[in-house]
């Protein structure tokens, strides 16, 4: 098995086992909830068209995002990693990067997630998802200084408060939902929420909130990841923060209408 270690192989089963006892307590709690007289919130068209865009394309989404964290992998790679588990030629960290990338996005996915307003909560499972394997509890608020490479700027230790309200005060801004969506993006990058994985969780989340309002998703394309980088590092330290909003809705929007999906 090359570099696929045999304690991701069991971690991999293990995560299979606690998956399937889920599902099995959620259709559980689902037939409880039905016979109570509760019924799964309706999603409109628009929505339900963009979870189906969504899912079309989590793979060609979780390999862009796998770039923009440096992840030594090809398409092909990526994609045999989503649909077996498993591949050659790479380490252990970077296959465990891509299937925790692969959970964070079917959580998201899920119908009842998507229904759930865009808060904090979400933002935690989803580092938690994306984290998983390299931190004990990856979507716990940072409580560590962080240093990040190639600027001078220290993010303060974020508290939680603080955090929370920002993010509400962001969706209650009389913005179109892309630019609230790229706005949740940067703030949760910049303000390094947690240990690690802040980028993957802030796309994964930006993605949730866009996908809930039928407004399509936010991704870095790889071709675009140089300029990207570029352009955050300047926002880090005030600048060109207006340069970087310009270029995600120029370069990162992705619309999941009806005449994209038949592109």
């Amino acid at each position: 098995m090359g570099n696929y270690s045999d304690e991701l192989y069991q971690l991999l089963l293990r995560n299979a086992r606690e998956a399937r006892e889920l599902k099995k307590h959620i259709r559980r709690l689902d037939k409880e909830l039905a016979e109570l007289g509760y019924s799964d919130a309706e999603l409109s068209a628009r929505v339900m068209l963009n979870l189906d865009y969504a899912r079309a394309n989590m793979k060609s989404n979780i390999y862009d995002q796998a770039v923009l964290e440096g992840v030594a992998t090809t398409f092909p790679q990526t994609e045999d990693i989503i649909e077996n588990g498993k591949v050659s030629g790479m380490v252990a960290s970077d296959v465990q990067k891509i299937l925790n990338l692969k959970h964070a996005w079917e959580f998201i996915l899920d119908r009842d997630v998507i229904s759930y307003p865009t808060d904090y909560s979400i933002l935690c499972h989803i580092a938690k998802l994306v984290n998983e394997g390299f931190y004990q509890d990856g979507g716990r608020i940072r409580g560590v200084p962080v240093a990040i490479g190639g600027t001078s700027y220290i993010p303060p230790l974020p508290i939680e408060s603080v955090v929370k309200e920002h993010i509400g005060d962001i969706l209650k801004n009389a913005l179109p939902p892309e630019e609230k969506a790229i706005a949740l993006c940067l703030y949760c990058i910049k303000t390094q929420i947690f240990n690690d994985g802040n980028k993957r969780a802030a796309v994964i989340f930006a993605n949730h909130y866009m996908i809930s309002q039928g407004a399509g998703m936010i991704i870095i394309p790889e071709k675009e990841v140089p300029e990207f980088k570029k352009l955050l590092v300047a926002s880090y330290e005030g600048t060109g923060v207006d340069e970087i909003m310009g270029f995600m809705k120029e370069n990162a929007s992705r619309r999941s209408d009806a005449a994209d999906l038949k592109m």
